[in-house]
């Protein structure tokens, strides 16, 4: 995970990138990820990187996947 993180982190367009462990559900990971514009995120997609994540996925009891992806304009403060 450190290493995706790192790798991801230093992609042309990434602004924001980590993991979070749910504290009500044991074993669930967020990821959260916020990208200059969708082509950076369409690289990121097809890193080599996020290949070879991939294929961890079954030794680390990596199963489903929820992603959901959200078109923000300019974040304001509250």
């Amino acid at each position: 995970m450190r290493s995706m993180i790192e790798a991801s982190r230093n992609e042309d367009g990434c602004l924001s990138y980590s993991y979070g462990q749910d504290v009500l559900d044991t074993g669930l990971i967020h990821i959260r990820e916020l990208w200059r514009d969708q082509t950076a995120l369409d690289l990121h997609f097809a890193s080599k990187h996020i290949s070879e994540w991939r294929k961890t996925w079954p030794q680390l009891g990596i199963g489903d996947r929820n992603l959901q992806v959200y078109e923000v304009n300019e974040p304001r403060q509250t």
